[in-house]
């Protein structure tokens, strides 16, 4: 049933911008635990107060308008949009209408096999005021906190482009990313710093208009976003099986239930009385400014995960974790930076190193690659140690606590007298001798228990200390194993 019909997928991404100050008056965006402290006349709607915009804020919308391929609009307005808000209490949002600063972009996301991209039309991005919080207490019945009230956001408007919940989750990965790299959000899903809402149809396949779109509110993490477009997709399509007409309403995502449900009928552009800001100057942008905005673009996320794998020879996979965090991939490449050998082979011991040992302690202590106290030099020399066969893995591993407390690999081999044995005369010489020791073992070996290898490895590396080379170790023991037959 559900595979006789395309969904049509649209999301509105709102970003809160990491200025200092909110977006028509000079109150504060820091986080406050007291209610109401960062509020003024103009946040808090009093009469007579005028707003005056923060120019970080238009900055910050051409930044990304920039980075998702819009054309930047030379001269826009703001608009009050008017309704009922229990926590603004001018009762309008200033906000953006007919000309937002950015329109008809696009980006592109990841989709099926490594490298596949599938382009996803951006309607237009514009500027806007937050609202405040309501606090809802039984006792006290509703509270109401100010201080996020005029905190500047953008609103990302996509294209009605995405047909599965899973490439609508690569188009909310790929603008949190963005948005993280350019430095304008902090990309918080959980605590409301970006947050989604999305507008969901569904048609029969090959119809060309599309169904009656519903939108989906309190979407407020990666996966939630997900599973309400799936558990949606599918209520949609039984209704209309089931002959029932679709009207256009907003719906909730209840994450309890895995279920949407229904909070009003979805309001029309002409229910929110969009009328010209009177308080405000319409905004020019020129030239000299997107130029100068543009000099500041760093290198976007999906250009630099292709990169990583052309540059470095690294599998789509690697790049694709050491780019998710744009810290994580300057140290990255810091580390690769710091090889005195500076291959293909190596770049993947750096890779592997950094995925395993480093994320696992960046885990454990619940903090980001810039609080690793491991400096990339000290990576980078822990690496061609091992890729030198001068210590092997499990040493690497061992001493690593060591250099997290500072001191430098080859300081903690040298202190320690861990330098891997490498001298096969030496190696040979504890191979025989294990090998003579378990003659029992070396026969049922021979008879099929294959499985006994393992076994004389590790004997003659406990025999050795630990710091014999392994490869040398399993070749020696193959070649007198097929020698004692």
């Amino acid at each position: 049933m559900i595979e006789n019909y395309e969904a049509i997928i649209g999301l509105e991404v709102h970003a809160q911008l990491l200025t200092a100050t909110k977006a028509f008056c000079r109150c504060s965006t820091s986080y406050s635990l007291s209610p109401n402290a960062h509020t003024c006349p103009v946040c808090l709607g009093l009469p007579g107060a005028l707003p005056v915009l923060n120019r970080n804020v238009v900055d910050y919308a051409i930044k990304m308008g920039l980075a998702t391929h819009c054309s930047i609009r030379e001269y826009s307005v703001f608009s009050r949009k008017n309704y009922f808000y229990a926590d603004l209490p001018k009762g309008y949002q200033i906000s953006q209408y007919e000309d937002p600063i950015c329109h008809h972009g696009y980006i592109d996301i990841e989709v099926g096999e490594e490298g596949a991209t599938k382009r996803i039309g951006i309607t237009r991005i514009h500027m806007e005021e937050d609202s405040g919080k309501s606090i809802h207490d039984v006792d006290i019945d509703t509270l109401v906190d100010l201080n996020r009230s005029g905190v500047p956001l953008i609103e990302i408007v996509s294209g009605p482009d995405m047909r599965t919940a899973r490439e609508a989750y690569q188009y909310l990965n790929q603008i949190r990313q963005i948005v993280m790299y350019l430095g304008i959000c902090d990309g918080n899903l959980e605590e409301g710093s970006l947050r989604c809402d999305a507008n969901i149809s569904v048609r029969k396949k090959g119809a060309t208009e599309f169904g009656t779109k519903i939108e989906i509110k309190n979407l407020n993490s990666f996966r939630n976003v997900e599973k309400a477009i799936e558990y949606e997709i599918k209520r949609q399509v039984e209704a209309i099986e089931q002959g029932e007409i679709l009207t256009q309403e907003t719906r909730m995502w209840d994450a309890g239930t895995h279920q949407t449900k229904s909070m009003r009928s979805k309001e029309f552009a002409h229910d929110y009385r969009y009328f010209p800001e009177p308080d405000l100057a319409g905004v020019n942008v020129t030239d000299a400014m997107i130029e100068n905005i543009g000099n500041t673009m760093p290198e976007l996320p999906l250009a630099r995960k292709k990169r990583f794998v052309n540059e470095y020879g690294l599998p789509w996979y690697d790049a694709g974790i050491l780019t998710e965090s744009q810290h994580l991939g300057t140290y990255f490449e810091e580390c690769c930076q710091s090889l005195t050998q500076q291959t293909k082979d190596r770049y993947k011991l750096v890779s592997n190193w950094i995925m395993t040992e480093v994320l696992r302690y960046l885990s454990d202590k619940g903090v980001g690659i810039e609080q690793f106290p491991v400096t990339s030099s000290y990576i980078a020399e822990l690496v061609e140690l091992f890729a030198a066969e001068l210590i092997s893995s499990k040493i690497a591993k061992d001493i690593f606590p060591e250099v997290i407390a500072g001191e430098s690999p080859k300081s903690v081999v040298e202190r320690k007298g861990l330098l891997q044995i490498s001298d096969e005369s030496i190696i040979l010489a504890v191979v025989e001798k294990i090998l003579a020791e378990q003659t029992d073992n070396v026969t049922k070996y021979h008879e099929g228990k294959k499985n006994l290898f393992g076994h004389f490895v590790s004997s003659t590396l406990k025999e050795l200390g630990g710091k014999a080379n392994p490869r040398i170790v399993t070749k020696l023991l193959q070649e007198r194993l097929q020698e004692v037959k």
